[in-house]
């Protein structure tokens, strides 16, 4: 049965010719997209920063996972054999694309479940500080907040201004916060609102010296970097499968390094590190095979490649912006801070959640609203499947909403 699986998934991959590096790169990545991807009729979706589209490659293979489950549900989860196996695969693909081993890492249902989890599981106690940032996803902070609460432990934030583009004058504002009861640094690998990219190695080296926990947020990375666990140096990376690495919905990975286990101590690895254990309990099978599905077709395109594609975009998107007169949140092209991702403030007398639903019903384009305890305005996120009629569309429609 397993060996079924197997070929299966393997089908299901190559079958995809959206998902071959040539194919989906060269004769341009969304020429595959109506096939490949599940998008209403005539949709433009620049919004894989909150939630990327799962190819159907993936999810043919998780339909053949979950088949084969059904068979001999025992067997097929709990045995050595089946589709837990597969699960052992699927962190041997994830491990090579992060650059860690598969023992180093715990699958999960999201970034936000990753960041709980490390926290729940990180030795503080009344008086010690975690140190982060005032640009983290909530999904990143309220697990440092409510530890706070329960704990007695103090939360120390620095501010990260959007037009903060020198990567040393942050590390130098991380150094100066560092207290004698400083803990844990908690910052994102590239901030959600703006796509800015955190000098995180050298944050993590910093920490380091000082005898602190480093913990990544990395949910706006993996995926749409070329990104190494081991280079950054981090203690703790948590990362998501459903947003640029386009896997299924419901799907996470913290990676920890080896000498993190006596600081950070999750129940969840008290069996070992295997997806199915007496210490994790049973999780859905089904989507840890697509997330392997989805890294292995994302190692066949090379990070390089797929990064160069979207910053093509991005950049095409950002000088587009910029000649509508909107002011850009974002780092400019060539900046070694930027990222895919491309954020713009909205003139005070257009509300963003406003721009956002016209956007979508009267322009078929998907863009995400920035939140407004940052700035009043939107973010773009062009993804492989995206093309520039794409990006030149949307700008249309947004000149046509700016009136």
């Amino acid at each position: 049965m397993q060996e079924r699986l197997g070929r299966h998934t393997r089908r299901a991959v190559l079958a995809a010719t959206g998902l071959a590096p040539a194919a989906a790169l060269a004769a341009g990545p969304s020429a595959t997209a109506p096939a490949q991807y599940g998008f209403a009729p005539g949709l433009i979706y620049l919004n894989t920063a909150s939630l990327g589209p799962t190819p159907r490659s993936v999810r043919d293979a998780m339909d053949a996972a979950w088949t084969e489950l059904e068979t001999n549900p025992v067997r097929m989860a709990y045995g050595d054999g089946g589709v837990l196996a597969e699960t052992d695969l699927a962190r041997a693909k994830v491990g090579a694309l992060l650059g860690c081993g598969a023992d180093e890492l715990l699958l999960t249902r999201s970034t936000t479940d990753a960041m709980n989890i490390v926290a729940a599981a990180t030795r503080l106690s009344e008086g010690d500080r975690v140190l982060t940032t005032d640009q983290e996803h909530e999904g990143g902070t309220y697990c440092w907040t409510k530890l706070g609460e329960r704990r007695r432990v103090a939360i120390d934030v620095i501010p990260i201004a959007p037009a903060d583009h020198d990567p040393a004058a942050i590390l130098a504002r991380f150094e100066a916060a560092l207290r004698p009861g400083t803990r844990v640094i908690s910052v994102s690998h590239v901030i959600s609102a703006t796509g800015h990219r955190m000098p995180v190695a050298e944050i993590a080296a910093l920490a380091r010296s000082r005898g602190v926990i480093c913990v990544v947020d990395g949910a706006q990375a993996w995926g749409q970097i070329p990104l190494d666990v081991k280079a950054i140096g981090c203690h703790a990376y948590a990362t998501t499968g459903h947003k640029w690495m386009m896997g299924p919905k419901g799907c996470g990975v913290l990676y920890l390094s080896p000498d993190a286990h006596e600081a950070i101590q999750p129940v969840q690895l008290e069996a070992g590190p295997r997806f199915v254990s007496n210490s994790t309990g049973v999780g859905c099978l089904p989507l840890a095979v697509g997330l392997g599905v989805a890294a292995e077709a994302m190692h066949k395109r090379g990070m390089e490649q797929v990064a160069a594609h979207n910053f093509a975009l991005r950049n095409r998107a950002y000088y587009g912006l910029a000649r509508l007169g909107l002011k850009l949140a974002s780092a400019p092209p060539g900046d070694p801070m930027g990222t895919a991702l491309v954020a713009a403030y909205l003139p005070e007398r257009l509300d963003s959640n406003v721009f956002r639903q016209a956007m979508h019903d009267r322009h078929n384009v998907v863009v995400k609203m920035a939140e407004k305890r940052w700035f009043n305005g939107f973010r773009l996120s062009p993804h492989l499947f995206n093309t520039e009629d794409d990006i030149d569309r949307a700008l249309a429609a947004i000149r046509t909403e700016l009136g």
